[in-house]
């Protein structure tokens, strides 16, 4: 019976956290949505998307809140709970890491920038969506079948190997383009390409944890 409890506020527990999954998958949509509006030179529908992400951040928030309150009241294993802190912290680093570029899109949407890096940009937030939604897909499958969220969670690692190599390509852009565009704005490019190369770093970080679940729930 003891074990039934267990295993319950676990579940409930990962409920939540699945939760809090599709909401940074949310975030890291609408990001993706922002840049594209934005390098379509449509400000006003960029800062719409923007306006809609900063919400959901703030419910992503009050989810890890509701699931560090439901660890301190189950009987969880230490390293079970030590496990599911990890995996919705970087839950929640991933959100504020969107935020952060979020906050670069809305000062780009008022400078030039060329359409060349305009359009990798474009192609990242493209592959932060892809690795987000295997990452909701690989908790999703966590309960049920620990053998498929590990797969899934290994394909996280092949996306943000992408978005590795298109950050080194869009260094070079940079470089490239250093004599047309206005030192501030660079700036502000390189802070928007540090933060999504560190949503794809927190997805990655994440889908290990999920990793370690596996074995665990496995071995349950």
């Amino acid at each position: 019976m003891e074990q039934w409890f267990v295993n319950r506020r676990k579940s409930k527990v990962l409920d939540l956290a699945y939760r809090q999954m599709t909401l940074a998958i949310d975030t890291v949509t609408e990001l993706e949505k922002s840049i594209i509006a934005a390098s379509k030179r449509n400000k006003e529908k960029a800062k719409k998307c923007i306006e809609r992400l900063f919400p959901i951040e703030e419910e992503i928030d009050n989810l890890r809140r509701s699931v560090f309150e439901e660890l301190t009241r189950g009987s969880l294993p230490s390293n079970d709970r030590e496990d599911i802190m990890h995996l919705v912290k970087r839950l929640d680093v991933m959100a504020d890491h969107v935020k952060d570029s979020s906050r670069s899109v809305l000062v780009l949407t008022e400078v030039e920038v060329p359409e060349e890096i305009w359009g990798m940009y474009v192609d990242i937030a493209g592959n932060l969506v892809d690795c987000a939604s295997i990452l909701r897909k690989s908790l999703e499958k966590l309960g049920s079948a620990p053998h498929e969220a590990r797969a899934l969670s290994q394909k996280v690692d092949q996306v943000e190997k992408k978005v590795d190599d298109k950050y080194l390509e869009t260094k070079r852009l940079l470089l490239k383009h250093g004599e047309d565009v206005n030192p501030a704005t660079l700036m502000i490019l390189k802070d928007l390409l540090e933060s999504m190369e560190e949503v794809a770093d927190s997805c990655a970080d994440t889908a290990d944890y999920v990793k370690i679940l596996t074995v665990a729930r496995e071995t349950a």
